[in-house]
């Protein structure tokens, strides 16, 4: 089940101080001075599917938004005032402190905080895979000018996190007309229009909404919203969608191809991206994809 986090039982509050303590154990191991574990996934949603969960898995938190941080002495969560209230009984006894996000604040109050309390010549580690680009720029350059350096290229849940869960196995199944009123193959067509005139041959696509209207599919990957964790890479002759293959059904793999749109593993769209022809164009929306992902585009 991908609600599975914030329907179980809620452990005792001393079950997250350990598991703050386990993650602090893996940062000395890996020489980093801090953690940032952002609510978010490799798709940028507003609703998470339970893989990526890691705030509130840390922390207790269970409010959809809300920045967690680690350091050898320190916790802390940053939330908005719609969430003053439940954080701090969900936190009360874990050792990790609510920090209150003021309004009108011009930059991520949480940047500010590592710049000033990571020592020069600290590492901040963050998993690029679920970092915006902008973001990632924002932070990168709050901790540059203070001589600290950013990894992005660490996921520390996956050492510390002994039960995460999956990826999500909900199928994917067709949204067809009447119910979609244009097809599959003129939304492509379309997007194809674009990157002709803007001299791209390819466009990669990771946002899950965006991914549900332009092939047509639909899904039950988050609660509440009928879309399917997955990736894109839109050609100027067809199309590969980077997706749990286990969850297409061979009837509709077969309607996919008649649109020239392939099914690939969902784990494949890294190495797409790395892999796109030399000289070639690629467009993208930088607020719509991570970090993670535009780092694996080779530079020209």
């Amino acid at each position: 089940m991908n609600d599975r986090i914030a329907h179980s039982a809620v452990p005792d509050p001393s079950t997250f101080a350990a598991r703050v303590e386990t993650l602090r154990s893996q940062m000395a191991a890996e020489r980093i001075d801090a953690v940032l574990i952002p609510s978010a996934d490799p798709h940028l949603s507003e609703y998470l599917p339970a893989r990526w969960q890691g705030r509130q898995w840390l922390s207790g938190f269970t409010g959809s938004v809300g920045t967690l941080v680690v350091t050898k002495d320190f916790a802390g969560v940053w939330v908005d005032s719609r969430y003053w209230t439940q954080a701090e009984a969900q936190l009360a006894g874990t050792g990790i402190l609510l920090m209150k996000m003021m309004g009108g604040q011009q930059t991520a109050p949480h940047v500010e905080w590592l710049a000033e309390n990571v020592p020069a010549g600290g590492v901040v580690a963050v998993d690029g895979a679920v970092l915006g680009v902008a973001a990632a720029r924002a932070l990168a350059d709050a901790l540059t000018a203070r001589g600290i350096a950013l990894r992005t290229d660490v996921d520390v849940l996956e050492s510390v996190w002994p039960e995460r869960p999956g990826l999500p196995e909900a199928p994917v199944y067709e949204h067809a007309a009447p119910h979609a009123s244009v097809g599959r193959a003129e939304k492509l067509a379309h997007i194809r229009e674009t990157m002709r005139a803007k001299g791209a041959q390819w466009h990669f696509v990771s946002t899950l909404d965006d991914l549900a209207w332009l092939f047509n599919l639909r899904g039950a990957d988050v609660s509440y919203n009928p879309v399917f964790v997955a990736h894109a890479l839109v050609g100027l002759d067809d199309a590969t969608l980077f997706v749990a293959e286990s969850k297409v059904p061979d009837a509709l793999k077969a309607a996919l191809a008649r649109d020239n749109v392939r099914v690939a593993p969902y784990a494949d769209a890294m190495q797409a991206l790395a892999s796109l022809p030399h000289g070639s164009t690629l467009l993208i929306d930088p607020r719509r994809i991570t970090h993670g992902l535009l780092e694996k585009v080779p530079s020209r």
